[in-house]
This record gives structure tokens, C-alpha cells and sequence, in this order.
């Protein structure tokens, strides 16, 4: 298993990052900030403008550190890539099956000869099944999430509102089981999320007019919860990504997500199952323990809701407080750190690109 390593978070926005010797070193207008050993390191992620020094990118690249660029708001701006490593012939797989994602019915018939016909058939089989897991494995813990909260909480939220919405994720689950093609996973995955997003702020149990939840809200963020969700979202990105190019595979060619460029499809394939159990209940968690509240949000002109600077330190340590925590992985069955979820799916689906498991297993938590 992967060994997890420290992030180092830089959010002073005039710092610059820079290399010497093996340290990285954070310089700010006329000081350094703080100097930190690059090896002790598993990724970094800066809320700098000033940016970093082509060395210390180059080093990172090469030692196989993450290094993040975010806008002082927490934007995603981009994120440093050395050559790539791994298996070329995993590659090309996962590459065949993404071409066969989009394989529909009608040109599956062009095929000239029978031969041609059922490779193609098989091929996009494979495909679906790859994005069909992904998706079972978001709306199985979106589902748990919902009957957690009214076990824990049942007295203190609208527990039959809840409970028929996750009655609804678990007939979703049916729908996915025969789901023939990706486009009708998709479909799948657009109802079940409207169904779970429409009671999520059933779960917000603390200040709830400030943290009214009335759906998702992406860009820009319309209020302090989705202003919340859109931000670690990112962050689970980035450590998605990571994992992705650490086990040789490709971050932005996708089974689920469409390619588009400068767009990490696979990287956000990967965090579908991931969003409830890392981000969702992360969320709740700030909110409903009071470790943010009002104070921490503003409003722009544009409607717009942000993270006020002050809070974000906070979010960023709890953040990283939550990766530390562990869990027993379901399909693995060995206690890991929540910050190796991510690392050990991707292993798990390089493997079965490879041949070596019959499906990719997706993260059910409970």
C-alpha cells in the first residue's frame, strides 16, 4: 500500500515557491515564510498568484509530488505533469475502452463483419461497466449517508422526506444494475443526485438559515454550502488525479465524462463514489460542529458566496486532519488512511484494465 506522505498548503497569496537543495522554500515579500523537505512530501497545493519556481516544478514532477496551482478564492488554475510513468499497454487499454464509451447501438450495425461486431460489442460492455461501477458506488454511499443521518438524527430533520429519497437511490441502484450503455448511467446519475441534493439540507443541522440549502449551485456557488461543496471538491480532484497518474493511468481520458480539453474526465470519474464519504460528510461535519459559521462567508456583487481567507486555513486543517483518519477499505479488507482511498481505487482499476480483476470494485462505505 502507498505510504501517505504530508500536503503542504500555501495560502499567504503573495508567496512564491521556490527550490533549494532539496527543501521547498516559501518566500513571501521580503521573508521566507517556511522551508519544508520536498521528500516528506505527497503533494502541494498553493492559493498563491505569485506562483512557483520552474525548478521546484520540474523536481516535483520528477519526484512524483503533486503540485496544484489554485486562485487566492480557491479556483483550480492548473496542476504540474512530468512524463509519464507506467505500463504503456495499460494505457492503451484504457484508452480502447474510452473509445468504446461512446459506442452506440446504431454504430455497433456499421461494423463490417461479424467479428468486428462483437469485439465492438464487448468493448463498450467494458466501458459501461467501468462508469456503471463508479456511478454504483456514488448513489450506494449517497444512499448511506441519508440512512446514517436519519439513525443519527432522526428527531432533529424531516426523517420520511429523507427516507423517501433514499428509497428512490436504492430503486436508482436497480436502474443501474441493466443500465445497457454509458448514456443511460448518465441519465441514472442525474435523477439519483437530484433526488439526494434535494434533502441534503435536511442534514444541515446548525444555523440553518444561514446554511439554507435549496440544490446545487456550482459556478459560481450561490450559498455558503455549495461555496463549501465546490471547494473540497476541488481538492478531491487534485488527490484523485494524483492517484491516477501514480498508477500509470491517464487523469484525462474518462469512461463517464466526456473528453474535453484541459478537462481530468477520469480524475472525475474516480471521485463520483467518492464525493459523499469525502466531501459531503466533510461539509456537514464544519457546518453542523460549528467549525464555520456565518462570519466565514462573503458575498460578491455578482451573487457569488466564498470562503472568507480566514476560514480557509481552517477547512484546510481539518481537511487534511480527516485524510489521516482510517478506515477499512470494503473490497481490500485492511485498514487504511482516508487519504489512500483514492490512491488504492486507482490501483484497483489499473488492475482490472489489466486483466487481473474481473470488474473494478467500487469504495462502499458503511
Amino acid at each position: 500500500m502507498r505510504k501517505l506522505r504530508n500536503t503542504l498548503y500555501v495560502e499567504t497569496e503573495d508567496a512564491y515557491l521556490a527550490l533549494e537543495g532539496e527543501n521547498v522554500v516559501v518566500k513571501g515579500s521580503d521573508q521566507v515564510i517556511g522551508r519544508v523537505p520536498l521528500h516528506t512530501l505527497e503533494s502541494i497545493v498553493s492559493f498563491s498568484y505569485r506562483g512557483a519556481s520552474p525548478a521546484l516544478m520540474g523536481k516535483c514532477a520528477q519526484d512524483g509530488v503533486t503540485l496544484a496551482f489554485f486562485s487566492p478564492t480557491g479556483q483550480f488554475l492548473a496542476r504540474t505533469t512530468g512524463e509519464t510513468h507506467g505500463n504503456v499497454l495499460l494505457r492503451r487499454e484504457q484508452y480502447r475502452r474510452a473509445d468504446c464509451a461512446e459506442a452506440s447501438t446504431a454504430s455497433l450495425r456499421l461494423s463490417i463483419s461479424l467479428g468486428g461486431l462483437y469485439r465492438r460489442a464487448d468493448c463498450a460492455e467494458a466501458s459501461t461497466a467501468v462508469a456503471r461501477a463508479f456511478i454504483q458506488g456514488k448513489v450506494f454511499n449517497c444512499r448511506w449517508l441519508l440512512e446514517r443521518s436519519v439513525r443519527d438524527h432522526g428527531l432533529r430533520l424531516d426523517g420520511e422526506r429523507v427516507a423517501t429519497a433514499s428509497a428512490r437511490l436504492q430503486a436508482a441502484l436497480g436502474r443501474l444494475e441493466s443500465a445497457p450503455d454509458v448514456a443511460t448511467v448518465r441519465a441514472v446519475e442525474g435523477n439519483a443526485a437530484s433526488e439526494y441534493f434535494g434533502v441534503f439540507g435536511e442534514l444541515v443541522l446548525r444555523n440553518r438559515e444561514f446554511f439554507s440549502f435549496g440544490g446545487r449551485s456550482r459556478r459560481p456557488p450561490l450559498d455558503s454550502v455549495n461555496a463549501l461543496l465546490s471547494f473540497a471538491y476541488s481538492l478531491l480532484a487534485t488527490d484523485c488525479a494524483g492517484a491516477l497518474e501514480a498508477a500509470g493511468l491517464d487523469c484525462f481520458v474518462g469512461f463517464l465524462h466526456c473528453d474535453r480539453a484541459g478537462r481530468r474526465s477520469l480524475a472525475l470519474d474516480l471521485m463520483e463514489e467518492l464525493r459523499p464519504v469525502f466531501v459531503d460528510r466533510f461539509v456537514l461535519t464544519l457546518i453542523n460542529n460549528q467549525v464555520v459559521g456565518p462570519k466565514d462567508f462573503e458575498t460578491r456583487e455578482t451573487g457569488e458566496v466564498r470562503i472568507a481567507a480566514r476560514a480557509r486555513r481552517r477547512v484546510l486543517e481539518q481537511w487534511q486532519a480527516r485524510k489521516r483518519r482510517e478506515v477499512t477499505h470494503p473490497y481490500l479488507k485492511e485498514k487504511i488512511r482516508w487519504g489512500e482511498v483514492p490512491f488504492a481505487q486507482a490501483m484497483l482499476l489499473a488492475k482490472h484494465l489489466r486483466g487481473d480483476l474481473d470488474g473494478y470494485p467500487p469504495f462502499f462505505w458503511k
